[in-house]
């Protein structure tokens, strides 16, 4: 990394505000799960009620007095606001305080540069955490902020501040380079996955919705799930076989949060991508969440952010295990479109219903009936069985197969395709001869 971070466990303020702008409103509870996310040892959380922020402080000069005061009797190491800081307030604060001081955007910085495994996760981190670091470069360089003068020590004209500031800038351009090439393998194996027509889902959420968990469930698969916020950061991939619809590809994506710092979304938009560019979002819930409706606002919004907001979406209420009286079901619309699944990722109730839902929603278009084959297609009735397509077989006098299938009209215009016969004729008369 271009900079090291703390290690965390230090012990820690939280200051939370109060009397904002409704939607600029922050949950303090969510506060307390994020600075244990992040690894700090909480002393003591205040709540302080501002109407108008200060511009120096952006409380006022009474409270940060007494704040002053409780951080050098608990011996505290950190200051963590819920609250974005401009860099003249975090400086402020901390010549008051005289120690460090993180406003909410770098907290989920630190958090998401502790759970970054992959190289690219790495990059996009550090990315991120570097264009926000490069608005407070002015803490800790007052003393060289004058050009370097005297005999021996004159040099290019470049204060250390500016010198510092051009090796972030080229660092930066690095970082987005190689994020760029990352962006167009993505871009590339995407394209290999239309070509053969096998559909995409991903699981979009806030963070701690259970997506990991219900991942791991559909597809047997050992991705880190925690009940902690942020616990995945990199995008994992796997097939899936479903039944009335074959192969998809399953993605399980970052959290979404309040008010994700937008430098965030931008370092992680060749991640998020795999949302935007998927043919299905399956939005898992919190059903035990009291504040799920908030919560599924602020996926919403971020999925408008990265252009994904035009995609189908089925709702996945996960956490079934924690109420009472519900059983697993699947809600339809008026058009008798499934439209919400109700299920237990942790205890596996309703996981089928899951699968059902995606099959109908992807699988509009869903041929059901019965081919007759000569046998010269032998390797095309292999290929039907291989994909599981294949309800029963028979055989005419004349030794042709008589194959009942259930598959997706696209698969079966790809293998029929590939004979060299015309999809749409074929599948009007049922025969291939």
């Amino acid at each position: 990394m271009f900079f090291e971070r703390h290690g965390g466990g230090e012990r820690a303020l939280l200051v939370h505000l109060e009397g904002q702008n409704p939607e600029a409103r922050e949950d303090p509870q969510e506060f307390q799960e994020l600075a244990l996310s992040a690894g700090a040892d909480i002393v003591s959380l205040v709540t302080v009620t501002r109407h108008q922020p200060s511009a120096k402080y952006l409380i006022g000069s009474g409270k940060v007095e007494e704040l002053h005061d409780l951080v050098h009797a608990e011996q505290v190491d950190l200051v963590i606001f819920n609250h974005t800081l401009t860099p003249s307030q975090e400086r402020n604060l901390e010549r008051v305080f005289e120690c460090r001081v993180l406003d909410r955007t770098g907290l989920i910085l630190d958090i998401f540069a502790q759970r970054a495994r992959t190289h690219e996760g790495k990059l996009q981190v550090e990315l991120a955490q570097l264009e926000h670091m490069s608005t407070r470069l002015v803490r800790g360089w007052t003393h060289l902020e004058r050009q370097k003068g005297g005999i021996g020590l004159r040099g290019p004209g470049e204060t250390q501040l500016e010198t510092d500031r051009r090796l972030l800038r080229v660092r930066i351009r690095q970082i987005k380079s190689r994020l760029e090439k990352v962006r167009s393998q993505r871009e590339q194996a995407r394209r290999g996955r239309k070509r053969a027509d096998i559909p995409s889902v991903s699981l979009v959420g806030y963070t701690n919705a259970g997506k990991s968990t219900l991942f791991n469930a559909l597809t047997e698969s050992e991705v880190y799930a925690a009940d902690q916020l942020f616990a995945t950061l990199d995008p994992t991939l796997r097939r899936l076989e479903l039944n009335d619809l074959g192969p998809i590809v399953l993605a399980d994506t970052v959290g979404f949060i309040r008010h994700l710092p937008h430098k965030l979304v931008e370092a992680f938009r060749a991640t998020l991508e795999e949302s935007s560019n998927s043919d299905l979002l399956l939005h898992v819930i919190d059903a035990h969440e009291p504040e799920r409706m908030e919560q599924i606002e602020q996926v919403l919004a971020v999925l408008g952010e990265i252009g994904a907001e035009g995609l189908p979406i089925l709702e996945v209420y996960n956490k079934l295990d924690l109420l009472e009286d519900v059983e697993p079901q699947i809600q339809r619309n008026a058009d008798g479109k499934p439209e919400r699944v109700w299920v237990s990722a942790r205890d596996g109730r309703g996981l089928e219903l899951v699968g059902q839902a995606v099959a109908e929603l992807l699988g509009d278009d869903l041929f059901v009936g019965t081919l007759c084959l000569e046998q010269r297609f032998a390797r095309l009735r292999a290929q039907f069985f291989a994909l599981g397509a294949v309800q029963s077989e028979e055989h005419d006098e004349e030794g042709r197969s008589l194959l009942s299938v259930r598959l997706p009209m696209v698969e079966l215009n790809r293998l029929v395709s590939r004979e060299g016969m015309e999809p749409q004729v074929f599948v009007q008369q049922h025969t291939l001869q």
